[in-house]
């Protein structure tokens, strides 16, 4: 599959059944009171609790501006299993390892993989790039402890949404500049990469459900701070590498009704013109925040379980 053959032709109306979800729990991704009022309303959204068989540990370990706490999931198996890494969203200003948690299970089972679901510093409290120092922190600390954590360090993917999605694309870029740890794929949930509004979609689905062109600008606002973005490094836009080659393969997921549709669709792009391997997956009648619908919405969990699919044939062939 091609990246080109992703992109949308024409335009698909929004799945009835999420709508119907999104009218009985209305949910919006907004700046409006600030980052605590948002942070209320992420926390507050009903998430149904999924995979309870699957193991998990809290663990707290030393970051670059003190503690960051780590949850980890273990499938049951005896065997060492793969490793993915999950960075969460929420614009780098809401979501932790609670809101996280059924998707981070979701990703356990399905990719029969221990994962371990990283906190990080919120902005604006903690402008870029503190999110930056402490997943990478976080990353390089979890794969050097592999073993312990019953994973196999020669199987390591990235994962993230978003916000999380951004995150761990300069994670790849980060260890692929370090020559460790080796990092097998990356998987990219509607990330942001480019910050460039004017791609076609963020003025398409500016009034997108969920998350709006506006909101998406004021929650990178809260990120960035008082940054140049002209002089905006790979680490905050990771379309803005000098070198994409030699990246992990990647898989990126983006949604029809989403801002960031094409924003996913460009990075894809650059990472297959630079010789990485990619899929770039369009879930054309869906919106940002889908994933966390599988389970509900049946275009949500076929999206979902398409992704994820990919996740364990990466970790999982030789």
């Amino acid at each position: 599959m091609s990246v080109a053959e992703e992109k949308p032709v024409s335009p698909e109306p929004i799945d009835a059944m999420l709508l119907k979800v999104l009218e009985a729990v209305p949910f919006e991704l907004t700046t409006d009171g600030g980052p605590e009022a948002a942070r209320r309303r992420f926390a507050d959204l009903p998430r149904v609790p999924v995979h309870p068989e699957v193991g998990s540990e809290d663990r707290t370990i030393d970051g670059p501006a003190g503690p960051i706490g780590i949850r980890i999931y273990r499938p049951a198996t005896d065997a060492p299993a793969p490793l993915v890494i999950y960075i969460h969203g929420g614009g780098w200003v809401v979501g932790g390892l609670d809101s996280y948690d059924s998707i981070a299970r979701r990703h356990a089972v399905a990719g029969d993989a221990v994962v371990v679901s990283l906190s990080y510093r919120l902005a604006p409290e903690h402008p870029f790039p503190a999110a930056v120092d402490d997943v990478w922190a976080a990353t390089q600390w979890v794969a050097a402890h592999a073993a312990e954590l019953g994973a196999d360090p020669d199987r390591i993917a990235v994962a993230g949404d978003s916000a999380g999605g951004n995150l761990a694309a300069v994670v790849t870029q980060l260890a692929r500049a370090a020559g460790a740890p080796a990092i097998r794929f990356q998987l990219l949930w509607y990330p942001s990469t480019t910050f460039d509004l004017s791609l076609p979609s963020f003025k398409e689905n500016a009034d997108a459900p969920i998350l709006s062109t506006q909101a998406a600008s004021g929650y990178s606002r809260w990120y960035i701070g008082d940054l140049d973005m002209a002089d905006a490094p790979a680490t905050l836009v990771p379309a803005r590498a000098a070198d994409l080659s030699g990246l992990p393969a990647a898989y990126i997921a983006v949604a029809g009704h989403d801002p960031l549709r094409d924003d996913g669709i460009r990075y894809g792009e650059l990472l297959s013109a630079a010789g990485v391997p990619v899929e770039v997956h369009n879930a054309r009648t869906l919106v940002h925040g889908y994933v966390g619908y599988s389970g509900v919405v049946p275009a949500a969990t076929e999206a979902v379980d398409r992704a994820l699919a990919a996740l364990r044939s990466a970790l999982h062939s030789d």
